[in-house]
């Protein structure tokens, strides 16, 4: 059996209908997956929604409908979204699924046979916004004097009895996690702070409410629900069949990688990983943490009106052009800024003009010039070797990035090959060939076909759709994985079937600004 990878995203608050940042970590955490399926890794991977909390009940209210009214509704706004953008998710997770409840259960009573719970009562400042516990001197005052989160978000004094986590003895056991196993949290900005924040000193954690109904209920105390994080943070076993021994348990559990946005790094590397300590189960193997998507370097907010749909930009400038976009442009781990211009600028350049022409104009000319024939056997020169060796070294470099989520870095040296194969084009001047020299020019040609046939292989994880497009009317049916690009006899193999090329289409046309953007 294949080496398993298993990744999973945040699952989703859906309190509102999906953003470009919901859409930027389900498109990374699935080229991620992709990558990793072309590796030959035997791949999982989970997305969904958490949908508890007092800020869905409060949502439901305004609205006049249930909370679960509200969930199954906006749950499928995400499901969607995850479809529409050719998300190749194995598994949709959603926190009020029945499997979920007894999951989170499970893992309660788990922490409370350790001993790690214990009934107090709670008094302190409370985010609804965020979901989150603060500690009086991470506040920061508002513009009027307002006390605020360290998010920038709205608190509230909140009374009420709870039950606690014991958080307070897990602060040297979760230092010595980030000692010795420094990749736990990436990027390394990310783990310095959860260093700094641990090593402050860790209060003790208040895990129950019961100000509001709309939760994983306690077991064995009716009045009260899971604080939100304890029962969203199970989601990552629930679908593996937790508590129950199941061979997803066996097989998948710990997870390889936890694709999540920095704002919520704490939860995933100290609540998390301590939950886990005390309930005696494996420890995740990797958190990263990447940056937000800003819109013309602005934080998207509804009062500003930049919040975009993911979905019409997809429309828009297509899905693959979208996927490509942020994979490129944004050095992964940190912010980054979108606009129309970038997208159109940065797609037209890299996908239409440099690999998408290349492409086009490679099979077009084998099908004018040669009657879409390929030919195998055919004498090869110095300057091929070298294009031979640039596609190598290009698609070699863009799958190390590639392993380190240094997406922007990959895409940089696919590119490189890319430009040999454009540079090449031009010293050999097949057009003038096919006057000159017409067995060289079918010799130019078919090292295209097979630089281009290798490219497109390499970066299929990124635009899956239209590289599909292209490989179909290259006649490459075979497996579309990455061992492909070691099978040397592949060519052979494609001329002795007889295969001929048809007219081709291009899979990445230009893109235009609309005329808003413009």
């Amino acid at each position: 059996m294949a080496d398993p990878f298993y990744i999973t995203t945040a699952i989703a608050y859906p309190n509102g209908k999906p953003h470009i940042g919901h859409a930027y970590e389900a498109i990374a955490a699935d080229v991620i997956a992709r990558f990793q399926r072309a590796s030959g890794r035997n791949v999982r991977f989970q997305t969904g929604t958490d949908e508890h909390g007092l800020k869905m009940a409060q949502k439901a209210r305004d609205l006049n409908i249930t909370p679960r009214e509200l969930c199954d509704e906006m749950s499928g706004h995400f499901q969607a979204m995850c479809d529409a953008l050719n998300i190749s998710y194995d598994k949709f997770q959603r926190t009020t699924d029945e499997a979920h409840y007894r999951a989170s259960q499970a893992l309660w009573q788990a922490m409370a046979d350790k001993g790690d719970l214990y009934l107090d009562r709670y008094e302190g400042w409370y985010s609804v916004r965020d979901e989150a516990f603060y500690d009086e001197s991470e506040l920061v005052a508002g513009e009027g004097g307002e006390k605020l989160s360290p998010q920038g978000t709205p608190v509230e004094w909140t009374v009420e009895e709870s039950w606690f986590f014991k958080l307070s003895a897990y602060g040297d056991k979760l230092l010595a996690l980030y000692r010795d196993h420094p990749e736990f949290i990436q990027p390394e900005s990310r783990r310095n702070e959860v260093i700094r924040f641990v090593e402050g000193g860790l209060r003790d954690l208040s895990v129950s409410r019961t100000s509001f109904d709309w939760g994983v209920p306690v077991p064995g105390s009716p009045n009260h629900v899971m604080y939100v994080w304890v029962d969203a943070l199970t989601n990552y076993l629930t679908g593996l069949g937790y508590p129950d021994k199941t061979p997803e348990m066996d097989t998948w559990w710990p997870a390889d990688l936890h694709l999540i946005g920095k704002d919520i790094v704490r939860f995933h590397t100290v609540y998390w990983p301590a939950f886990l300590m005390s309930a005696d189960l494996p420890l995740p193997r990797q958190v990263f943490g990447h940056g937000f998507l800003l819109a013309r370097g602005e934080k998207m907010s509804k009062s500003l009106g930049n919040v975009v749909d993911p979905l019409e930009l997809a429309e828009r400038f297509g899905v693959d052009s979208l996927r490509y976009f942020l994979m490129r442009e944004v050095s992964f781990g940190n912010d980054g800024s979108y606009s129309a211009e970038a997208i159109v600028t940065r797609c037209n350049a890299e996908l239409a003009n440099s690999f998408g022409n290349l492409a086009q104009r490679t099979l077009s000319m084998i099908f004018k010039n040669m009657g879409g024939t390929l030919k195998a056997n055919l004498p090869l020169c110095e300057a091929d070797e070298i294009l031979f060796a640039a596609v190598a070294q290009g698609i070699a470099d863009m799958r190390a990035s590639f392993a380190e989520l240094d997406f922007s870095a990959g895409l940089d040296g696919w590119m490189r090959a890319v430009f040999a194969c454009n540079a090449y084009v031009d010293e050999q001047a097949p057009w003038t060939l096919r006057k000159t020299d017409p067995v060289r020019m079918e010799a130019v040609l078919m090292v295209l076909l097979r630089a281009v046939r290798d490219l497109a292989l390499a970066v299929r994880p990124v635009v899956p759709a239209a590289i599909d497009k292209l490989l179909d009317q290259m006649g490459v049916d075979q497996e579309r994985d990455f061992c492909a690009l070691d099978n040397k006899g592949w060519f052979a193999e494609l001329v002795a079937s007889g295969f001929t090329l048809s007219q081709p289409v291009g899979v990445f046309p230009r893109l235009e600004l609309p005329a808003e953007d413009a």
